[in-house]
């Protein structure tokens, strides 16, 4: 992996004119200005030329016809405007590779351009490009391999002088205005590997109702991929589909007025993972042989006029993520085999006329995202197991003939976005659970059977936009906390029962009513107090009963152990580190040194002996840790199995050994390399420790020093928060002053530095900072931050528009899908982020509400990404 750090300022014209330079590489960084209008009067010798993915503007220079010797010109992603100049063609013929794409190019394209006889690759994809492409009969293009026009205004026909570039590997003419028909001699392309020609007005031959062109590309034995979508081919496919290459991944031939039927030929394809044929005039059954495809991913069919049933054949496609079948005329029951398609994150079987009930194997897909049965003739009741589908943002059973209750196991569905259950039968109270739906955003149950109150656990959903009740029996008042303030009488309409405020047009309730539920809950409170109360006082005095000492020939067993039956001596540490050899050294601290030991069991064992040059502020540190570890157990926090200590001149503690080092190491080293998603991973086991120590013990845990050189990586790459000397126990809502701020800058709350002020919302302040890092990879004392400037400034002047410029450039690899995404998610990060890290406390959220913000934008960015990118850690 490569360390970025990132370039700012103007061009130097010089160094386009030193006489002995071969190589120019300035890509990915923050240049602006303009390519010198004299470029290589000196520079006989360059090369090479790549300043992609910065800001540099302006024409491209006829100046460039100086470049003789150039091989490679990669301006792609700045903004440059102007005409490609024609000197490209005509004094670059050592020319091999020509990268313009992601410009303000306008103009024609140079025909020139193609009489470079050593071109192998050509990018003029995203500009404003017109005219026709000026490919001539007489261009040989014997070493093109790829040729990536797409993205402007390119007109008129697929030039026949194409088809002389044999050596073709990626054709990609998309999102053009392209017109007549695609021609047979697209075959004569017998290396092709991608065809990409989506969004043009492209036609097949009329005069055949097959398409020809599709028979001639079973002569490209090496293609990938086709891509043809959003033209009118107006044609049927022919069953000489089935003789394509059989490398073929992807068939991608949506929104083309496509007729007749699917060819059962099409099951020869082993090696497909994507079919998309949707938005056609398809017709005929769902070919059983799409069964034998079994590697395929993804199969829409969706908005044709398929009939016949589901066949069970689609059972074996054990690697399907995605099916849409929505929008058919398709029949009869849904195949109980279902249940072995355990890799389904996306069902889409709407609008069909699909009957009898779901099959209980269907809720037993416990990892599926979207489910979308709606507009059926689907009967039955909703089973308790539906609450397993843990892994659910979306559900959508309505216009059906659903009925009976809502079970209580309904609350289960705790990460679903979209709840839809309207136009049934269902019966029965709307479930108190409903409250633990805890991302819910869109709620429909109007078009029922519905009694009862409404629950005002709704009230407790933060981020509910739409609820619509109307059409049922519900009584009682009309919740009033949460979003309900938001909502409109059309949410409540024509429940008679219903009262509350005059604006949601109901009855007013009766006053006495509501004095007495009022009185009945106080009354309730009052009786739990106590117990409440008397419980805290009882395990706060468990949790601080013992602490004990060991002496230099014995450990003392205060903590619970991991793995260790037997007390260890003082020597069995120092023989488990070779005598604390600097060759064991994990780390050093203020506080302390780590070393990694093995124990004469065999168990590897962390051993961080404390400094006690000072010995009054170590001491404090080791008893802090002591006691902030003494009793926290879990899985996202580093286990201490052990501590020694004597009265003078050794105190440590002997911890689990965590393999993969620390997130510094791994964010900023040469050879290590973190995904987006094993970062957002690592973030969430990071909120989760804090989670469980701000709010899941008697007396909340302060961190103080969180930063990522204190969160250390097991084998699995899950995170684990250790180095708590600096850590304070208190109550959830305390605030304590502690006089000598020891915390490390940059991850410091604005109290804490300037006041002493210490909380749980410091930490929140820290992890904020630390999210920001770990998607920017950029330290909050980067040397770039000067001036008044900060991380969290910078971030915060560049969203929404501009976060493709702060994220580690490492993260946007991947195809434009998955790009989409990470730039969604990584917004969405860091506008979480910056609510951490406000100036201000009671800005700040808090930890409980943090990480099921980040498991919402895991989950969303998981249904957003492709098939292999779902495959997440559980």
């Amino acid at each position: 992996m490569y360390q970025w750090t990132f370039v700012t300022g103007s061009l130097p014209p010089s160094l386009f004119n030193m006489s002995s330079l071969r190589l120019i590489n300035l890509r990915n960084n923050f240049f602006n200005g303009q390519l010198p209008e004299e470029m290589c009067q000196h520079a006989h010798s360059l090369q090479h030329i790549s300043i992609l993915n910065n800001k540099v503007g302006g024409i491209i220079p006829r100046s460039i016809n100086n470049c003789t010797s150039l091989k490679r010109l990669f301006l792609g992603a700045n903004i440059f405007t102007g005409t490609i100049p024609y000197e490209i063609g005509d004094y670059l013929k050592n020319l091999e590779k020509l990268h313009l794409q992601g410009n303000r190019l306008r103009g024609s394209i140079p025909a020139c351009i193609f009489n470079i006889s050593g071109l192998i690759s050509l990018s003029l994809s995203n500009n404003r490009l017109s005219g026709t492409i000026p490919i001539h009969a007489y261009h040989s293009l014997s070493n093109l391999q790829y040729l990536y026009l797409a993205g402007n205004n390119l007109n008129g026909d697929i030039p026949s002088g194409l088809f002389n570039a044999t050596e073709l590997l990626e054709l990609v003419m998309a999102n053009n205005t392209l017109t007549g028909i695609i021609p047979e001699s697209v075959g004569n392309l017998r290396n092709l590997q991608l065809f990409y020609l989506v969004g043009n007005k492209l036609t097949s031959d009329p005069a055949s109702s097959e398409m020809g062109f599709l028979t001639s590309l079973t002569k490209c034995r090496q293609l990938k991929k086709i891509l043809l979508s959003i033209n009118p081919l107006n044609g049927t496919l022919p069953n000489s589909i089935g003789n394509l290459s059989k490398s073929l991944e992807t068939f991608d031939v949506w929104s083309c007025n496509l007729k007749g039927k699917i060819p059962s030929q099409i099951g020869n394809l082993k090696s497909l993972f994507d079919i998309n044929l949707k938005e056609n005039k398809l017709t005929g059954p769902v070919p059983s042989t799409i069964g034998t495809l079994q590697l395929l991913q993804r199969l829409d069919l969706s908005d044709n006029k398929l009939n016949g049933s589901i066949p069970d054949q689609i059972c074996h496609l054990v690697k399907l993520n995605e099916l849409r079948l929505s929008k058919n005329q398709i029949s009869g029951p849904v195949p109980e085999c279902m249940r072995f398609l355990s890799s389904l994150r996306n069902l889409y079987l709407d609008s069909n006329n699909l009957k009898s009930t779901i099959p209980s194997s269907l809720w037993s897909l416990t990892d599926i995202l979207e489910v979308n049965l709606s507009s059926n003739g689907f009967v039955g009741s909703l089973p308790a197991e539906i609450g397993a589908m843990y892994a659910l943002i979306k559900l959508d059973i309505s216009n059906n003939h659903f009925s009976g209750k809502l079970p209580i196991s309904i609350g289960g569905l705790q990460q679903i976005l979209n709840l839809s259950l309207a136009n049934n039968m269902l019966q029965g109270p709307i479930p108190d659970s409903v409250g633990k739906m805890l991302s819910l955003e869109f709620l429909d149950l109007s078009h029922n059977l519905l009694s009862g109150i409404i629950p005002k656990s709704i009230e407790k959903l933060l981020y509910l936009k739409s609820i619509n009740l109307s059409y049922n029996k519900l009584e009682g008042e009309i919740p009033s906390g949460g979003s309900f303030a938001n909502f409109t009488a059309q949410s409540f309409f024509m429940n008679e029962a219903l009262c509350g405020r005059l604006e949601l047009e109901v009855q007013p309730c009766p006053s006495n009513g509501a004095k007495h539920n009022r009185t009945g809950k106080r009354l309730l409170l009052k009786l739990m107090i106590p117990f409440i109360v008397s419980g805290m006082f009882l395990g706060s005095a468990i949790l601080l009963m013992y602490r004990k000492n060991c002496i230099k020939g014995s450990i003392n067993m205060d903590f619970p152990t991991l793995l260790i039956t037997s007390r260890i001596s003082y020597h069995e540490l120092v023989e488990a580190t070779h005598k604390f050899d600097e060759s064991n050294l994990l780390g050093s601290g203020s506080f302390g040194s780590v070393y990694k030991g093995k124990l004469s069991n065999g168990l590897m064992v962390a051993i961080k002996v404390f400094h006690l040059d000072n010995e009054q502020e170590a001491s404090r540190s080791f008893e802090n840790e002591c006691e902030a570890l003494r009793n926290l157990r879990h899985r996202n926090l580093v286990k201490v199995i052990t501590s020694c200590s004597n009265s003078f001149d050794f105190k440590a503690l002997v911890m689990e050994h965590v393999p993969n080092g620390n997130l510094e190491k791994w964010l900023y080293s040469h050879n290590y390399f973190l995904s987006f998603m094993e970062r957002l991973n690592i973030m969430i086991d990071i909120a989760s420790a804090l989670e469980y120590l701000h709010h899941g013990n008697p007396n909340s845990v302060v961190h103080c020093d969180l930063k990522p050189s204190n969160v250390l990586l097991d084998e699995d790459m899950v995170a684990h928060v250790c180095d708590f000397g600096l850590s304070k126990l208190m109550e959830e809502s305390q605030l304590q002053v502690h006089t000598k701020t020891l915390a490390t800058p940059g991850y410091i709350a604005p109290e804490y530095g300037f006041e002493g002020v210490v909380s749980i919302k410091g930490d929140v302040y820290s992890f904020g900072i630390m999210l920001l890092e770990v998607f920017t990879r950029k330290k909050p004392i980067d040397e770039m931050f000067i001036e008044g400037t900060s991380l969290r400034s910078w971030i915060q002047e560049s969203l929404p528009d501009e976060i493709i410029q702060v994220i580690d450039p490492n993260l946007l690899e991947g195809e434009e899908q998955l790009i989409s995404a990470k730039k969604e998610a990584s917004s969405n990060i860091m506008l979480l982020a910056l609510n951490c890290s406000a100036d201000s406390i009671d800005e700040r959220m808090s930890m409980d509400e943090v990480l099921p913000c980040l498991i919402k934008i895991k989950t969303i960015f998981l249904h957003e990404t492709t098939p292999r990118s779902q495959r997440h850690r559980a």
